[in-house]
């Protein structure tokens, strides 16, 4: 009888391990892509992550920080992917990735924002296009450069479906709040100096104002980049957790 016990006990420890390594593997596909940019004299890249089930998927655009298309954003859009969202991460930077904030902040300001905005455009029209994604069904998601690329896109494109903004820049001008239709996500830390808790509740106040969807939360003892692993100092795990599922239940919520 104890023999067996045992034996029944070492099967339920392997089975217990066999379904965590399953649990935390990627089953996602990814890939590079190319795809023609609004001019249609240059071809963009990007990075899409598809789901591993069959039929029609929400679709949505996964926008980097300012280090450029490194892996942390490529596992994102994987992490998206895996719970049912074919994403797409386009390269902004056209092939460069810094490794230092000097060399970061040089690549985000030779971005012009008009060709960042028409890069996501072509890179949501990529998209669009996919007979695997529902085409009323796509949003946008960004940190930090990113974030604040992603409401921005919901301004000069009102077809957006969803947009969470984690620490990204927030419009002031009333005339392009006012163009906002995609319900907002808003993910921020109360220690941002970049980014400050005024800035946000002004933004939210002007949303509700003209009756736009949105959802806001400030951290306690979170700065920029909070959510970030490789942001030693400024990781904040638990903050990060629950912007994640946050952010997941929003999306499954806007885009389903």
């Amino acid at each position: 009888m104890k023999l067996a016990l045992k034996f029944l006990s070492a099967i339920f420890v392997i089975a217990l391990f066999t379904s965590a390594v399953l649990v935390g593997a990627s089953a996602s596909k990814t890939e590079t892509v190319q795809f023609p940019a609004l001019s249609g004299t240059q071809t963009l890249s990007g990075y899409l992550a598809t789901p591993s089930t069959a039929g029609r998927h929400p679709g949505l655009i996964i926008i980097h920080e300012w280090w450029g298309l490194n892996d942390w954003v490529k596992e994102q859009a994987q992490k998206f992917a895996d719970n049912g969202y074919i994403t797409l991460a386009p390269d902004l930077y056209r092939g460069k990735v810094a490794t230092d904030p000097s060399e970061a902040h040089e690549l985000m300001r030779g971005l012009p924002q008009d060709r960042a905005i028409a890069d996501l455009q072509a890179a949501f029209l990529y998209l669009y296009k996919d007979n695997d994604v529902d085409h009323d069904r796509i949003g946008a998601v960004g940190w930090c450069m990113g974030g604040g690329l992603a409401i921005q896109l919901a301004v000069h494109l009102p077809r957006l479906a969803a947009c969470v903004v984690n620490y990204g820049a927030l419009p002031t001008d009333p005339n392009d709040i006012q163009t906002i239709q995609a319900p907002v996500l808003g993910n921020f830390g109360a220690d941002d100096r970049g980014i400050t808790p005024d800035d946000v509740h002004a933004f939210e106040k002007a949303m509700k104002s003209m009756n736009r969807r949105i959802d806001v939360k400030i951290y306690d003892r979170a700065g920029h980049a909070f959510e970030n692993p490789n942001n030693k100092d400024g990781y904040r795990p638990e903050a990060a957790a629950d912007a994640w599922q946050r952010t997941i239940s929003f999306l499954n919520k806007s885009l389903h």
